[in-house]
């Protein structure tokens, strides 16, 4: 019996050993999971997305194309969840959870706030839309490697959405119904 529980226990030390360097060499993510918060006021903002990298790509233009509708990050749909109605760019978006495109053009962007959510980021039903809003286009300060998103409190009831990557910054500012 002695003998059975030894082998057992060297098989399972054996097994372990083998299958620790598989699990170490488990490299991360391309397109990392990202977020981005904001509490204004009693209204809770979230986005939910996939921050992926130049990796020495050009990106816009090129990996991100002009004048088609972007996914707005990598993977999975990028998703916007407030707990109060906002209103972005003129348009009223209620409380609830929404997914967020951008329609990239090489002097205007447009950010598409759609009603449609779960899905995959390429999946994408223009009829969901609720709203397409303009987004201030600039240069970022310095390249930037990772597509960044940031959302920022500027006011009692006012904060601003920041998208960065390569050598694009996007903003909106919006307001908490």
């Amino acid at each position: 019996m002695t003998t059975r529980i030894a082998a057992f226990s060297l098989t399972l030390l054996l097994f372990a050993s083998a299958a620790a360097p598989a699990a170490a060499q488990q490299k991360p993510p391309l397109s990392p999971p990202g977020q981005a918060a904001v509490t204004i006021g009693a209204a809770t903002i979230t986005i939910d997305y996939a921050r992926p990298s130049m990796r020495g790509r050009k990106i816009m233009g090129e990996l991100v194309p002009y004048d088609k509708v972007w996914r707005t990050g990598a993977n999975a749909a990028t998703t916007l969840k407030t707990s109060a109605a906002l209103e972005i760019g003129g348009t009223l978006v209620p409380a609830g959870t929404y997914t967020l495109y951008t329609l990239p053009g090489e002097k205007a962007w447009k950010l598409i706030i759609n009603k449609q959510t779960g899905q995959w980021g390429t999946q994408y039903d223009q009829a969901q839309d609720l709203a397409r809003v303009d987004l201030k286009v600039a240069a970022a300060a310095a390249p930037v490697e990772q597509f960044t998103i940031t959302l920022a409190g500027t006011g009692a009831s006012a904060g601003l959405l920041t998208m960065e990557w390569e050598t694009t910054k996007l903003t909106i500012p919006f307001t908490v119904k």
